[in-house]
């Protein structure tokens, strides 16, 4: 599956901000056992879950970044590192590396390659919401609608809010469908 591949999906789902709430809860509960050491969250929007895992299980969050976006524009086909992993803090560590939602999985999987290259001891990938095909180790809820987050479903633009214009067709097809 192609990132950003809004024609595959058939429905819409808009999260709350008490779903977000709810479901950072669950990844805590989930990466509890599993005596995490540290936290990477990918930025931009996997530093919302991140941070919040993070405090609720009082561990370290590192933040890195790796887009295929530069303006909020999809330029590139594979993922760019912009931030890179933490060097001494990672050797012999149990990493969460954690983001809001696994598309591809993709990024996922170059964090986590890192992270081990580094010299994790062990790595996992969680993330609040995953398609079928991009396979984390730990998710919370698993779809393959089209999900619309609290903090980027609409934007400010020119003085007013709107629906994100990268979503506002692939949204006004699959309403016409249902």
């Amino acid at each position: 599956m192609k990132s950003y591949d809004y024609d595959k999906r058939d429905q819409v789902r808009e999260l709350t901000w008490d779903d977000f709430a709810t479901f950072s809860k669950y990844l805590a509960e989930r990466l509890a056992p599993e005596n995490v050491d540290m936290i990477i969250g990918i930025a931009r929007a996997g530093l919302l879950p991140a941070t919040a895992v993070s405090c609720m299980l009082r561990k370290e969050m590192y933040p890195v970044r790796l887009t295929r976006r530069q303006a909020d524009v999809v330029v590139s086909e594979k993922p760019v590192w912009k931030v890179t992993l933490p060097e001494a803090e990672l050797t012999d560590r149990v990493v969460a590396v954690v983001d809001e939602i696994a598309d591809t999985g993709e990024t996922l999987s170059m964090v986590a390659e890192g992270a081990r290259e580094r010299g994790a001891k062990r790595v996992i990938t969680a993330c609040l919401i995953s398609h079928t095909w991009a396979k984390p180790d730990i998710v919370i809820l698993e779809t393959d609608d089209l999900v619309l987050f609290p903090w980027s479903a609409r934007v400010y633009d020119k003085g007013e809010w709107r629906i994100h214009p990268e979503i506002e067709g692939p949204i006004r097809k699959l309403k016409r469908r249902t």
